[in-house]
């Protein structure tokens, strides 16, 4: 008989809290963290917590990590540079390896592709830092899993969204959007789904050193989307603007987003893991995540 699998989830954030939730149900759950406030919330929520600030060289390795079986990576990387020094700190002082590595990666890691599709095969053409970051994180994950022997996945998410995460406050304050003939190609996931795709590559034996995109299936453009949280939510839609007057009132993050069109192909985790998202409709997601009334 297996033995219960003790799992450990780096990084509970908007993600990760809720994959934290699900993982108890099947094994032991430590979340761990970079403040003692976050982990008194996850100890409100019955996850035993860890604290460990990554950024520090110092920092102790916390003593209730243990010895998961799987370990999820959802901590993003620094808000500069080029390479990841946070996962690589986590790597290197890991006291004890596990079976399984789950690495949350993005789907920016493409770049921009004109509006191409792209699956997994596709080339790496990280347009961005914050990309790159990333570029540079998956290449440590796949090292260090094949140096210890670890096997390891490697999920790339879109844009995420769920409850608390739509462009509400944005819609208020009337921001603009880029006019439809000049605005590109975008996919997003749904949190739920997402979690739902972090306990298929955690489980299932033939996503072991494999690298999977995860989206919803229906790439459409921000602008569309945002018009369809609008509506949804009964605010005005956004005024739509030409990509030249977007620059000068859209903030660069968004903007950074907003110059690279892209549409994922997710066919291969679905034919691979049985991977069904339950709010490929757009629609259906948007109204689950809204606020109640």
């Amino acid at each position: 008989m297996n033995a219960t699998p003790r799992y450990l989830v780096a990084g509970c954030g908007y993600v990760g809290r809720r994959l934290a939730r699900a993982l108890l149900s099947r094994g032991p759950v430590v979340g761990l963290t970079r403040s003692e406030q976050s982990a008194a919330t996850l100890e409100a929520q019955g996850i035993d917590a860890a604290v460990w600030d990554l950024d520090a060289a110092a920092s102790p390795v916390p003593r209730g990590i243990g010895t998961p079986t799987v370990v999820y990576y959802l901590v993003p990387p620094p808000a500069e540079g080029r390479t990841d020094p946070r996962l690589k700190r986590f790597l290197a002082r890991l006291p004890a390896h596990p079976a399984r590595l789950v690495y949350l990666s993005t789907t920016g890691v493409y770049g921009d592709t004109g509006g191409a599709p792209v699956d997994e095969r596709a080339p790496l053409k990280p347009a961005t830092d914050r990309a790159r970051r990333r570029v540079d994180a998956e290449a440590a994950v796949r090292e260090w899993g094949t140096r210890q022997g670890v096997g390891w996945t490697i999920l790339r998410a879109p844009g995420i969204y769920g409850p608390g995460r739509l462009p509400i406050e944005r819609l208020k304050r009337r921001e603009p959007m880029i006019r439809h003939s000049e605005a590109g190609f975008s996919s997003r996931i749904h949190v739920d789904d997402l979690v739902v795709a972090c306990l298929l590559a955690g489980s299932a034996p033939r996503a072991v050193e494999q690298i999977y995109n995860v989206t919803d299936g229906n790439p459409t453009s921000m602008t569309e989307y945002f018009e369809r949280v609008a509506t949804l939510a009964g605010l005005p839609t956004p005024a739509l603007v030409s990509r030249a007057e977007a620059e000068q009132v859209l903030s660069p993050g968004l903007m950074s987003y907003l110059a690279e069109s892209r549409r994922v192909d997710s066919t291969r985790i679905r034919d691979e893991l049985g991977f069904v998202p339950r709010f490929g409709d757009l629609r259906l997601g948007i109204l689950s995540s809204l606020p109640a009334p």
